[in-house]
Protein backbone atom coordinates (compact mmCIF):
# COMPACT_ATOMS: atom_id res chain seq x y z
CA UNK A 1 0.00 0.00 0.00
CA UNK A 2 1.70 2.97 -1.41
CA UNK A 3 0.98 6.85 0.44
CA UNK A 4 -0.42 9.85 -0.19
CA UNK A 5 1.22 13.16 0.55
CA UNK A 6 -0.38 16.33 0.23
CA UNK A 7 2.43 19.04 0.24
CA UNK A 8 1.84 22.46 1.09
CA UNK A 9 4.48 25.04 -0.98
CA UNK A 10 5.29 28.79 -0.75
CA UNK A 11 3.10 31.23 -1.71
CA UNK A 12 5.91 33.88 -2.35
CA UNK A 13 9.12 33.92 -0.35
CA UNK A 14 10.57 30.47 -1.83
CA UNK A 15 12.11 30.12 1.74
CA UNK A 16 8.82 29.28 2.99
CA UNK A 17 8.98 25.31 2.60
CA UNK A 18 9.81 23.08 5.26
CA UNK A 19 12.38 20.77 5.33
CA UNK A 20 10.35 17.59 5.83
CA UNK A 21 8.53 18.73 2.73
CA UNK A 22 11.64 19.29 0.41
CA UNK A 23 12.74 15.55 1.83
CA UNK A 24 8.97 14.50 0.95
CA UNK A 25 9.58 15.75 -2.73
CA UNK A 26 12.48 14.20 -3.22
CA UNK A 27 11.78 10.65 -2.23
CA UNK A 28 8.52 10.62 -3.87
CA UNK A 29 7.71 8.43 -6.80
CA UNK A 30 5.35 10.81 -8.32
CA UNK A 31 4.29 14.59 -7.92
CA UNK A 32 1.36 15.73 -9.00
CA UNK A 33 1.34 19.31 -9.98
CA UNK A 34 -1.49 21.91 -10.38
CA UNK A 35 0.72 23.27 -12.82
CA UNK A 36 4.10 21.60 -14.40
CA UNK A 37 5.99 24.51 -15.51
CA UNK A 38 5.08 26.73 -12.25
CA UNK A 39 6.17 24.08 -10.06
CA UNK A 40 9.10 23.00 -12.09
CA UNK A 41 9.94 26.50 -11.20
CA UNK A 42 10.20 25.58 -7.69
CA UNK A 43 11.59 21.77 -7.95
CA UNK A 44 14.43 23.01 -9.74
CA UNK A 45 15.34 25.38 -7.22
CA UNK A 46 14.85 23.25 -4.97
CA UNK A 47 17.01 20.61 -6.65
CA UNK A 48 14.13 18.18 -7.21
CA UNK A 49 14.37 15.80 -9.81
CA UNK A 50 11.00 13.75 -9.34
CA UNK A 51 9.14 13.25 -12.02
CA UNK A 52 6.00 15.58 -12.21
CA UNK A 53 1.83 15.02 -13.58
CA UNK A 54 -0.68 17.50 -14.56
CA UNK A 55 -3.50 17.18 -11.49
CA UNK A 56 -5.79 20.15 -11.64
CA UNK A 57 -9.32 20.91 -11.97
CA UNK A 58 -9.94 20.00 -15.49
CA UNK A 59 -8.13 16.92 -15.56
CA UNK A 60 -8.64 15.39 -11.73
CA UNK A 61 -11.84 13.40 -12.93
CA UNK A 62 -10.06 11.24 -15.42
CA UNK A 63 -6.79 10.64 -13.73
CA UNK A 64 -8.09 9.73 -10.01
CA UNK A 65 -9.03 6.37 -10.77
CA UNK A 66 -5.10 5.61 -12.51
CA UNK A 67 -3.49 7.70 -9.36
CA UNK A 68 -5.50 5.10 -6.86
CA UNK A 69 -4.08 2.48 -8.94
CA UNK A 70 -0.35 3.21 -8.85
CA UNK A 71 -1.37 4.39 -4.66
CA UNK A 72 -2.76 0.41 -4.28
CA UNK A 73 0.65 -1.10 -5.86
CA UNK A 74 2.80 0.49 -3.43
CA UNK A 75 3.84 4.60 -5.15
CA UNK A 76 4.49 7.49 -2.76
CA UNK A 77 2.54 9.88 -3.89
CA UNK A 78 3.21 13.51 -3.34
CA UNK A 79 0.46 16.10 -4.61
CA UNK A 80 1.32 20.29 -4.51
CA UNK A 81 -0.82 23.04 -6.19
CA UNK A 82 0.44 26.28 -7.70
CA UNK A 83 1.16 27.92 -4.39
CA UNK A 84 0.16 27.14 -0.54
CA UNK A 85 -1.82 24.23 0.36
CA UNK A 86 -4.20 21.96 -2.05
CA UNK A 87 -7.56 21.62 -1.76
CA UNK A 88 -7.66 24.75 -0.06
CA UNK A 89 -9.21 26.52 -2.64
CA UNK A 90 -7.12 24.13 -5.04
CA UNK A 91 -7.52 21.11 -6.40
CA UNK A 92 -6.57 18.05 -3.89
CA UNK A 93 -10.34 17.35 -2.17
CA UNK A 94 -11.11 14.74 -4.83
CA UNK A 95 -7.94 12.79 -4.62
CA UNK A 96 -7.71 13.03 -0.35
CA UNK A 97 -11.13 11.68 -0.94
CA UNK A 98 -10.99 8.76 -3.13
CA UNK A 99 -7.88 7.96 -0.74
CA UNK A 100 -10.09 7.46 1.95
CA UNK A 101 -12.62 5.61 0.73
CA UNK A 102 -9.64 3.30 -0.32
CA UNK A 103 -8.20 3.29 2.77
CA UNK A 104 -4.91 4.65 1.20
CA UNK A 105 -3.01 6.45 4.23
CA UNK A 106 -3.05 10.30 3.76
CA UNK A 107 -0.62 12.49 4.77
CA UNK A 108 -1.22 16.35 5.11
CA UNK A 109 2.12 18.33 6.10
CA UNK A 110 1.80 21.95 7.74
CA UNK A 111 2.90 24.65 5.84
CA UNK A 112 2.18 27.68 3.90
CA UNK A 113 -2.03 29.20 3.69
CA UNK A 114 -2.36 32.50 2.53
CA UNK A 115 -5.52 33.30 4.77
CA UNK A 116 -3.98 32.32 7.79
CA UNK A 117 -1.20 35.74 7.65
CA UNK A 118 -3.73 37.59 6.56
CA UNK A 119 -6.63 36.74 9.35
CA UNK A 120 -3.76 37.04 11.59
CA UNK A 121 -2.86 40.78 10.03
CA UNK A 122 -5.66 41.98 10.19
CA UNK A 123 -6.04 42.50 13.81
CA UNK A 124 -9.71 41.49 13.56
CA UNK A 125 -10.97 38.88 15.78
CA UNK A 126 -9.48 35.55 15.00
CA UNK A 127 -10.85 33.38 17.79
CA UNK A 128 -14.02 31.93 15.27
CA UNK A 129 -13.79 32.64 11.66
CA UNK A 130 -15.53 31.48 8.39
CA UNK A 131 -13.52 30.72 5.03
CA UNK A 132 -15.70 31.46 2.28
CA UNK A 133 -12.82 31.48 -0.61
CA UNK A 134 -14.15 33.08 -4.18
CA UNK A 135 -17.33 34.08 -4.17
CA UNK A 136 -19.73 33.25 -6.85
CA UNK A 137 -18.82 35.18 -10.04
CA UNK A 138 -22.55 35.55 -11.04
CA UNK A 139 -25.39 33.19 -10.24
CA UNK A 140 -25.64 33.04 -6.71
CA UNK A 141 -23.49 35.97 -6.08
CA UNK A 142 -26.00 37.80 -4.36
CA UNK A 143 -27.84 35.09 -2.20
CA UNK A 144 -24.35 34.45 -1.19
CA UNK A 145 -23.98 38.02 0.33
CA UNK A 146 -27.06 38.38 1.60
CA UNK A 147 -26.48 35.27 3.67
CA UNK A 148 -23.03 36.18 4.44
CA UNK A 149 -23.91 39.86 6.29
CA UNK A 150 -25.76 38.26 9.09
CA UNK A 151 -22.48 35.75 9.48
CA UNK A 152 -20.94 36.91 13.26
CA UNK A 153 -18.00 35.43 12.86
CA UNK A 154 -14.72 37.02 11.18
CA UNK A 155 -15.46 35.88 6.91
CA UNK A 156 -12.58 35.12 5.06
CA UNK A 157 -12.55 35.54 1.25
CA UNK A 158 -10.07 35.28 -1.90
CA UNK A 159 -10.05 37.66 -4.59
CA UNK A 160 -8.50 38.42 -8.07
CA UNK A 161 -7.16 41.62 -8.36
CA UNK A 162 -9.62 42.77 -11.37
CA UNK A 163 -12.35 41.74 -9.19
CA UNK A 164 -11.50 43.34 -6.21
CA UNK A 165 -13.53 46.88 -6.61
CA UNK A 166 -16.74 44.65 -7.16
CA UNK A 167 -16.35 42.35 -4.36
CA UNK A 168 -16.05 45.66 -2.13
CA UNK A 169 -18.49 47.78 -3.40
CA UNK A 170 -20.79 44.34 -2.82
CA UNK A 171 -19.31 44.89 1.00
CA UNK A 172 -20.34 48.32 1.23
CA UNK A 173 -23.86 47.56 -0.68
CA UNK A 174 -24.75 44.45 1.19
CA UNK A 175 -22.55 44.54 4.59
CA UNK A 176 -22.38 48.55 5.23
CA UNK A 177 -20.11 51.36 4.90
CA UNK A 178 -19.00 51.09 8.41
CA UNK A 179 -17.94 47.08 8.34
CA UNK A 180 -14.31 46.86 8.88
CA UNK A 181 -12.26 45.31 5.89
CA UNK A 182 -8.47 44.17 5.78
CA UNK A 183 -7.08 43.60 2.22
CA UNK A 184 -3.93 41.27 2.39
CA UNK A 185 -1.88 41.77 -1.47
CA UNK A 186 1.41 40.09 -2.47
CA UNK A 187 1.79 37.74 0.54
CA UNK A 188 5.36 37.25 1.70
CA UNK A 189 6.64 38.94 -1.09
CA UNK A 190 8.67 42.14 -2.22
CA UNK A 191 5.40 44.44 -2.54
CA UNK A 192 3.34 42.97 0.31
CA UNK A 193 0.83 45.03 1.70
CA UNK A 194 -2.07 45.04 4.17
CA UNK A 195 -4.84 47.49 3.98
CA UNK A 196 -6.99 48.25 6.57
CA UNK A 197 -10.00 50.31 7.14
CA UNK A 198 -14.26 50.49 6.79
CA UNK A 199 -15.83 49.01 3.36
CA UNK A 200 -15.78 52.80 1.90
CA UNK A 201 -12.58 53.41 3.01
CA UNK A 202 -10.37 50.36 1.34
CA UNK A 203 -12.46 50.57 -1.80
CA UNK A 204 -11.29 54.20 -2.22
CA UNK A 205 -7.79 53.13 -1.97
CA UNK A 206 -8.29 50.45 -4.45
CA UNK A 207 -9.97 52.89 -6.25
CA UNK A 208 -6.98 55.16 -6.57
CA UNK A 209 -4.23 52.41 -6.33
CA UNK A 210 -5.78 49.75 -8.58
CA UNK A 211 -4.18 46.24 -6.92
CA UNK A 212 -2.07 43.60 -8.02
CA UNK A 213 -1.01 40.63 -7.34
CA UNK A 214 -2.78 37.50 -5.36
CA UNK A 215 -5.62 38.86 -2.43
CA UNK A 216 -7.10 37.59 0.66
CA UNK A 217 -9.77 40.16 2.30
CA UNK A 218 -10.68 39.43 6.08
CA UNK A 219 -14.33 40.80 6.53
CA UNK A 220 -15.71 41.93 10.16
CA UNK A 221 -18.29 39.90 11.35
CA UNK A 222 -21.59 41.45 12.31
CA UNK A 223 -22.03 43.14 15.45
Amino acid sequence: MGKLYIVPTPIGNLEDITLRAIRILKEADLILAEDTRTSGKLLQHLEVTTHMQSHHMHNEHKTIDNIIKRLLAGETIALISDAGTPAISDPGFLLTRACVENNIEVDCLPGATAFVPALVNSGLPNDKFVFEGFLPVKKGRQTRLLFLAEETRTIIFYESPHKLLKTLANFVEYFGADRQVSVSRELTKLYEETIRGTATEVLKHYTEKPPKGEIVIIVAGKK
